[in-house]
């Protein structure tokens, strides 16, 4: 499995990105698909995650803020960021995992490269 973020880049507090992450296969109807982040200095952490019946979950930080979403017919998994804040510039991953409970929380199997996200 291979994972590729993009749609990262750099924008002012209050502005919005748009995220997606890519699969080398069609594993997305299957698995669950995170997104996490981490900050320079800090532990990486969930952020939001998706399950193959589309159920997300957040984490309380960006609850209200961030939207994932699955779009079956290209393959991706998408974060929409609105109301963007400067603690939320980190690198951002994209990550897959099959089987178990798929929370934002949850442990993941895979990851992508990671698009970096810098809020000022």
């Amino acid at each position: 499995v291979q994972l590729v973020e993009s749609g990262g880049g750099s924008v002012q507090a209050g502005g919005s990105l748009r995220l997606s992450c890519g699969a080398s296969g069609s594993i997305y109807g299957d698995a669950c698909v995170g997104w996490l982040r981490q900050a320079p200095g800090k532990e990486r952490e969930g952020v939001a995650a998706i399950d193959s019946d589309g159920i997300a979950s957040y984490a309380d930080s960006v609850k209200g803020r961030f939207t994932i979403s699955k779009d079956n017919a290209k393959n991706t998994v998408n974060l929409m960021m609105n109301s963007l804040k400067p603690e939320d510039t980190a690198m951002y991953y994209c990550a897959v995992k099959s089987g178990g409970t798929c929370r934002f929380s949850s442990p993941f199997d895979f990851w992508g490269p990671g698009t970096q996200v810098t809020v000022s």
